[in-house]
């Protein structure tokens, strides 16, 4: 698996825009495993993006995807800037599904640490 963590500045009062813009841009994303879109409790104009994919390819292949090139273009006039930025390889955790490394008819299976 491949996880990004991610900090965007917007520009001053953007930040509720530019939250609506990524959550809509996140549709219809193969190999997404989790997407979370938040707001920085300390500073009014931050965003943290945390991304769970199945693999790095998955998450190069999506910023090709008409949803996300959209998003890019709606979004870029209110990003000031980019701070912090992680990668991650994910083990598990509450929420977190395994990749489908099973038949389609199979239940998916939590990962470690998931109920």
């Amino acid at each position: 698996m491949y996880g990004l963590i991610g900090k965007m500045r917007t520009m001053p009062g953007q930040r509720d825009t530019l939250i609506t813009i990524l959550i809509e841009g996140m549709n219809g994303m193969p190999g997404r495993l989790s997407y979370i879109v938040a707001q920085d409790p300390t500073d009014p104009d931050a965003v943290w993006v945390t991304e769970v994919w199945d693999s790095q390819e998955s998450h190069q292949a999506s910023l090709s995807l008409p949803s996300v090139q959209q998003a890019i273009s709606r979004g870029r006039p209110l990003i000031a800037g980019f701070g912090e930025r992680f990668e991650t390889t994910p083990i598990g955790g509450h929420g977190l599904v395994a990749p489908a490394v099973r038949p389609d008819n199979a239940p998916k299976k939590p990962l470690l640490g998931s109920p």
